[in-house]
């Protein structure tokens, strides 16, 4: 009978570790939420400065790959569209002359784009608060999404958790069993 002590603690130590595990998924975390979203979007802004993204965004070479999209765009338009909405200028309009108003526009387009893109990241900073949205986001996860996601990280972690509870249960019967034998 003594030496069901260990198996018994063990089965103790699991289930406390389960049910600390089981607290913490659907108590503490619900009820901490808020202020878990609330330090979670700080920190969202603190790592996602608007100055970082609007600086991607900027970024000479990514606005390169743009380019052979609006020249595409304004040889369809030179080609096709302005001579049926001013079917005079048909009439004027050959291949040389398309080349080089496209070419002039482009050249134009590509001094024009850093500064448009410019003028309205800024006026989008104004109304884009990084912290605020996760905050948000978060705060507006439901409990049971909540707790899904958890299990679903954490899965492995709760599992290795529960069996160091069982083992430490284990280890802690083993232990007073060769106490009571050296005592007794």
């Amino acid at each position: 009978m003594i030496y069901l002590i260990p198996i018994i603690t063990a089965l103790l130590g699991w289930t406390i570790h389960h049910l600390a595990a089981h607290t913490l998924f659907t108590r503490i975390l619900p009820a901490r939420q808020q202020a878990l979203a609330q330090q979670l979007g700080a920190f969202a802004g603190q790592q996602l400065s608007f100055s970082t993204i609007k600086s991607k965004l900027t970024d000479p070479e990514k606005i390169k790959n743009i380019i052979p999209l609006v020249e595409a765009h304004l040889d369809t338009f030179l080609r096709e569209k302005l001579p049926k909405a001013m079917p005079v200028l048909s009439m004027f309009i050959g291949d040389s002359i398309v080349n080089q108003i496209k070419s002039h526009l482009v050249a134009e387009l590509d001094t024009l784009f850093p500064v448009m893109i410019n003028q309205y990241l800024d006026n989008v900073e104004k109304d884009l608060n990084i912290e605020k949205m996760v905050t948000e986001k978060i705060a507006g996860i439901s409990a049971e999404q909540l707790q899904q996601i958890s299990q679903q990280l954490l899965g492995n972690e709760i599992k290795k958790f529960k069996l160091l509870g069982a083992f430490t249960g284990f280890i802690a019967g083993i232990v007073a069993v060769i106490c009571m034998h050296l005592f007794m």
